[in-house]
């Protein structure tokens, strides 16, 4: 051992210090690239083994090979050895960089365990909260920040004031506004949840915040993964959060305003996209499936809205993706803008010179309004984020905007994979972690490689990046009156024939469903042929219908509505001393009916209409005598009445008759 060490020590001094520091350089290194290539889970696990195998192997045939070459001083072999060790070491240290880029970018974009959840006692501006105070409580247990952490915040704060249980969050904010409760527990994003609703809409400036309770729980929306991954059909629930400021944490609210259900199949590379229009009404599915607009399940959280729409599109929501869209600005301009066929408006078109105008990322208009013009070009993030949030300037409003967001959508998607630089990618992933955040584990994540490398191929050969089928759900005007707030809300039916032809469009990307072989084909030079979209165009039957007005109608119209639509009909024949006595009506007509009119009808069980059984003329000027002439008459006179009915009272005076009672 002593004739090695001796021998060894009168090798060249420099060589020998570089042997000894390489060695060790490259065994660190190789241990974090070694660690970072595990970290690929699914991404060419045969070739990541050759590699780590190969490196192993070469370190130690570099030791001792280079060890014997210092022993006989063969130092030429040592600097050749050496310096490809260099390159190698290099090749660790940035392929250790970028692969933990990457994988630290993707494990940003999935939720944390961990959530802070957050309740405000909260009060109208200009009013005084004291003991004798009553507060307004939303009474399902089962929801965190409406009500467990609620009962926290008032014991916590030693309140006594009296709680008044809620059923409807909405019933709950409009009583607060209208002055019948004094305070109401909130969660902490009630900002955001309710200031796009019109009679909210500066809740945040007419509201003040009496007490807050902020506490850390396991993260709810988790507890939704899936295990799929991206070897078979998976679907995506995508949810828009419309923030101020860019950037997205795990905990960020949403409003439900953006909600797009997109099947994806990957041994076929195909997608089929679907936007569902905020106001569509359909039953919430963590309320008792009451119905009411699908974005106000928002407000229960992202597992009441994947409940929601799974329900209403009939197929298992595999993952959700929140993506902040004050972020697509800076994804756009990562990638190099974005080329969209942009829609001339269609309401207000000669405001700005026919030009598409829309405020900015902030919000802001004047000097920074973003305007656009109509056509074909490529979009910059600003530009991008305009076009996708504007409704105002086109007449389908909410409808156009969600056409609008899936043109976003499609050409970010075809873009993105187009980089042509690491530093091009690194913003990429930077600009998507930062403004996305999924239930996705990064492993799930990761296995979509096999997927992007196929849609990298098709782009190299010239073929479309990915198939995307774009459905589109027919609606139309549904108002509803709403009995618990005593309002009406301007809320979206739809035709379910559109929405059957959807679900079947979703089940066949899944490949739960066989898609209908088409074996007949018309065509003409004289019509512009477009390509078809599931759903688009199919209007047979409305989902919903509301209750009609049926005072001073006969009893046969009643009747017959109540037997198409299942409804228990019942008739109670009333005289003047009667609460549903209507002098406005004719004898034999409707006068009143037990339920409110514009409620949805498939709330409605049974309806009593009341008939008018006898009428009753008051004269301060004539005797007893005259008075049972009039009465006697009164029959010959029910033409005259019908006709002043029909004359007088507009539906909306009608209305008001039945309501006022």
């Amino acid at each position: 051992m002593n004739k090695f060490i001796r021998k060894l020590k009168r090798s060249s001094r420099v060589l020998r210090y570089i042997y000894y520091f390489i060695c060790i350089v490259y065994i660190v290194s190789l241990f974090f690239f070694i660690k970072s290539l595990l970290n690929l889970t699914g991404i060419e696990t045969v070739l990541r083994i050759v590699f780590i195998i190969f490196f192993i192997l070469y370190i130690v045939v570099y030791s001792f090979w280079n060890l014997l070459n210092l022993l006989q001083r063969k130092y030429k072999v040592l600097i050749i050895t050496s310096i490809v060790s260099i390159i190698f070491i290099a090749i660790f240290c940035v392929g250790s960089y970028y692969i933990n880029m990457v994988y630290n970018n993707l494990d940003n974009i999935t939720e944390s365990d961990k959530l802070v959840y957050t309740t405000y006692l909260i009060a109208m501006k200009d009013t005084e909260f004291d003991n004798g105070s009553s507060i307004g409580m939303l009474n399902d247990e089962e929801e965190i920040e409406w009500n467990i952490l609620a009962s926290k915040l008032y014991s916590e704060e030693k309140l006594v004031n009296s709680i008044t249980d809620y059923d409807d969050y909405n019933v709950l904010i409009r009583d607060l506004y209208e002055g019948d409760i004094d305070a109401i527990f909130v969660p902490g994003s009630y900002v955001t949840l309710f200031s796009n609703e019109e009679q909210y809409q500066n809740i945040a400036s007419e509201t003040k915040i009496l007490y807050k309770y902020s506490e850390e729980r396991e993260n709810q929306d988790l507890i939704l993964s899936s295990n799929k991954t991206f070897d078979e059909p998976l679907t995506f629930l995508l949810m828009g959060v419309d923030s101020e400021v860019s950037g997205l944490n795990a905990n960020a609210a949403f409003n439900g305003d953006t909600l797009m259900l997109i099947t994806f199949n990957p041994t076929t590379l195909t997608a089929t996209m679907v936007s569902i229009p905020r106001d569509t009404y359909v039953p919430i599915a963590c309320n008792g499936d009451r119905y009411a607009k699908i974005n106000s399940s928002a407000a229960y959280g992202t597992s009441c809205v994947i409940d929601t729409v799974s329900n209403f599109l009939d197929v298992e929501i595999d993952y959700y993706v929140k993506i902040n869209f004050k972020g697509v600005v800076e994804l756009v301009d990562a990638i190099g803008g974005v080329e969209v066929l942009v829609e001339a408006p269609t309401y207000m078109k000669d405001k700005y010179d026919g030009m598409m105008c829309e405020q900015n990322s902030d919000r802001l208009f004047g000097d920074n309004l973003v305007c656009i013009e109509p056509g074909l070009q490529v979009l910059d993030g600003e530009q991008a984020l305009a076009y996708a949030r504007n409704r105002h300037m086109y007449i389908g409003g909410d409808l156009d905007r969600i056409r609008h967001q899936q043109q976003v959508v499609e050409a970010i998607a075809s873009k993105a994979l187009q980089f042509s630089s690491i530093k091009e990618l690194q913003n990429i992933l930077t600009a998507v972690s930062n403004n996305i955040a999924t239930n996705m584990a990064t492993d799930t994540i990761l296995s979509g490689y096999n997927v992007v490398k196929n849609m990298v191929s098709n782009v190299i050969s010239g073929e479309d990046l990915l198939n995307i089928n774009k459905a589109y759900l027919e609606t139309y005007s549904l108002p509803v009156y709403l009995p618990s707030s005593g309002m009406k809300t301007s809320a979206q039916g739809y035709y379910v024939d559109s929405l059957e032809d959807i679900r079947h469009a979703l089940k066949v990307t899944l490949g739960i469903e066989e898609e209908e072989v088409i074996k007949t084909f018309s065509f003409s030079v004289n019509e512009t042929y477009e390509i078809s979209s599931p759903g688009k165009g199919l209007r047979k039957e409305q989902s919903s219908t509301t209750l009609p007005n049926f005072i001073g109608s006969t009893v046969s119209v009643a009747e017959e509505y109540c037997q198409e639509h299942g409804i228990v009909f019942n008739i109670e024949y009333v005289d003047p001393d009667s609460e549903h006595y209507n002098p406005d009506v004719a004898v034999g007509l409707i006068g009143d009916q037990s339920e409110f009119i514009g409620v949805l009808t498939s709330t409605v069980d049974e309806l009593t209409v009341y008939v008018i059984n006898s009428r009753e003329a008051i004269s301060d000027e004539t005797d007893s005598g005259d008075e049972n002439n009039d009465f006697d008459n009164d029959s010959d006179k029910e033409d005259d009445n019908n006709d002043s009915l029909d004359e007088d009272n507009t539906d909306d005076e009608l209305t008001d008759i039945i309501l006022g009672n």
